[in-house]
């Protein structure tokens, strides 16, 4: 297991919930209000109609089938994960496990040409499909982050998509194979579900994630209950991260969620997670500041953030190492 949720497991609760579903062929200003509730509420929503085309999922997809497939030996050419390339079960530098295998990827096009020598037997055709995949997804990040910033009544509406957009934005991709928990599924036992990865928020701005037709994210907007996320391979699914939390002055919550295994399938997921550039000064708008002028967080660099991040547990709550005051 990775790390212990706020309450024991034996009183964990499930719980099935309508999420929101925003379309983005609707109409820019009530997309954007609907973006806004639904950051507000959850931290979390999927995305229809978001202009990413099927056959770039489709190219990457195939890579990474192509890579997990592969025996041990072959995979481990491609790591230690120490932060980027292959991990196996070991999460983070503290001791965090899980049922897990991963590929972490910076986003640098020249950076990821160079790994992909040590990850695919055709170097040019790894590279070309996570290089693409990551220009259509960091577009519709972009777009996202520019909708919240107008819903949020933010007059310079680029104030978050531009960190992404940095050339020297620090954005990560992770490419996940979450191995079934059984080896024999003939009794169809469904109840051995593992953690494969445990609970966490995300440290970066906005995260979106893609999986194949196996359901196990879930999500958790008070303790010890948890909300299952149904698989949907044509959609994607968007975390608020901690940047965004700090950014909008507390107002979205960075959604903390974990990732469980399937008894009898394999489940496949692709996470974009865009972050700012390392010396970025990350500080709410004055639009986001409480009308009586407190801001929830210091100003703070990415790298602080980051160096925050890496000392602490995969579950620990980071963001209060840079508050200045408490909620009424």
């Amino acid at each position: 297991m990775v790390v212990p949720s706020p309450t024991p497991l034996g009183t964990e609760k499930v719980r099935a919930v309508e999420l929101p579903v925003i379309d983005l062929y609707g109409q820019r200003s009530e997309v954007s209000k609907l973006i806004v509730k639904a950051c507000d509420k959850y931290g979390f929503f999927k995305v229809i109609n978001h202009g990413v085309p099927n056959h770039i999922v489709a190219k990457l997809e195939e890579e990474c089938l192509g890579f997990f497939a592969k025996t041990m030996p072959e995979k481990q050419k491609a790591g230690p994960a120490n932060p980027f390339g292959y991990g196996y079960k070991t999460i983070g530098f503290k001791g965090d496990m899980g049922e897990i295998e991963y590929l972490t990827l910076n986003t640098n096009p020249l950076f990821i040409a160079e790994r992909s020598k040590s990850i695919s037997d055709d170097p040019l055709k790894f590279s070309c499909a996570v290089s693409g995949y990551i220009e259509a997804v960091k577009g519709l990040a972009c777009e996202l982050l520019d909708l919240m910033a107008e819903g949020l009544l933010v007059p310079d509406t680029t104030v978050f998509s531009r960190m992404i957009r940095d050339v020297d934005s620090d954005s990560v991709i992770r490419l996940n194979h979450y191995p079934p928990s059984q080896v024999d599924c003939k009794d169809r036992d469904t109840s051995d579900s593992k953690i494969g990865i445990g609970e966490h928020s995300d440290p970066q701005i906005l995260t979106l994630l893609r999986s194949n037709d196996v359901g196990g994210l879930e999500i958790s907007i008070e303790d010890g209950v948890w909300i299952p996320v149904p698989p949907d391979p044509n959609s994607f699914y968007v975390n608020v991260g901690d940047m965004l939390q700090a950014m909008t002055n507390g107002r979205f919550v960075s959604v903390r969620h974990r990732a469980m295994t399937n008894s009898c399938k394999s489940r496949m997921s692709m996470g974009y997670f865009g972050g700012p550039p390392l010396q970025t000064r990350i500080t709410a708008p004055p639009e986001m500041i409480t009308p009586n002028g407190l801001s929830l967080y210091r100003p703070f660099t990415w790298a602080e953030y980051k160096k925050a991040a890496y000392s602490l547990r995969l579950g620990d709550s980071r963001l209060e190492l840079f508050r200045t005051c408490t909620e009424d």
